[in-house]
């Protein structure tokens, strides 16, 4: 279909697309988007530290519950869909074969836009790492020598959702976006990552902050929006508008 909208979340782990955008996911799915959120890895090693207290855990147990979890986030959520690319984290690598399967993705899904983490994170690798691999891709679905023949990619913006410790990352939001009317979604999804039930209120608490953010930043006091929760991204291109 020639007005087919789509976008394409690529998450290092599979919770990171929750905690970080699930708002702009469950908000466009609304908006007739069809969302497709791509989890490179499980965070079964590195983000799953509750699951790995409990009696007679093993690495496949983890993983599948970290599977049922982002499942049922992205149900809350209306994601279109969800593909578990299983590549281990801690360190996350990609090969040569799973770079190629992503572009084939890229290439099928078209999106619109794009979503994935900050470009620098000391505490993580594996986001900055995920960011990296986001961007190869996009640029290898844009090549006409890869695959000829094959729809090549546009040029979707690439937006860098928010990381967890903000002030170290270098990572500066230049868009705000109010998911006041699916925070119900949002919240339901944060819920379903029991491995990580210590970053429900932190998240919870992000979204109220950049709230504000986005109250100041569409007119405050003197006619702002207002929204009482909000996600914030950083625009890596330059956007192409005949007006501002």
């Amino acid at each position: 279909m020639q007005d087919r909208k789509t976008a394409l979340v690529i998450s290092a782990h599979a919770a990171d697309f929750v905690w970080r955008c699930g708002g702009a996911i469950a908000l466009h799915q609304e908006l007739g988007y069809e969302v497709t959120v791509v989890c490179l890895s499980y965070g079964e090693r590195g983000e799953s530290a509750r699951l790995w207290k409990e009696p007679g855990m093993s690495l496949d147990k983890v993983k599948t519950a970290r599977r049922c979890e982002a499942e049922s986030a992205a149900e809350a959520l209306n994601v279109h869909d969800i593909q578990f690319m299983d590549l281990g984290d801690y360190p996350l690598h990609v090969d040569a074969e799973a770079r190629n399967k992503l572009v084939d993705t890229v290439r099928n899904v078209q999106p619109d836009f794009m979503l994935s983490h900050s470009k620098y994170d000391p505490y993580n690798t594996d986001h900055m790492y995920a960011t990296q691999i986001a961007m190869e891709v996009r640029m290898i679905a844009q090549a006409w020598g890869h695959k000829p023949g094959d729809k090549v990619l546009g040029a979707p913006q690439l937006y860098l959702f928010e990381p967890h410790q903000t002030e170290q990352m270098g990572w500066v939001p230049n868009v705000f976006l109010d998911i006041t009317e699916v925070w119900d979604n949002k919240r339901a999804a944060i819920e379903c990552m029991e491995g990580q039930h210590h970053l429900w209120a932190y998240y919870t608490n992000v979204a109220e902050n950049r709230a504000n953010h986005f109250r100041r930043n569409s007119g405050g006091q003197a006619g702002g929006r207002p929204a009482k929760y909000a996600e914030g991204f950083q625009a890596v291109y330059p956007r192409c508008v005949d007006r501002l």
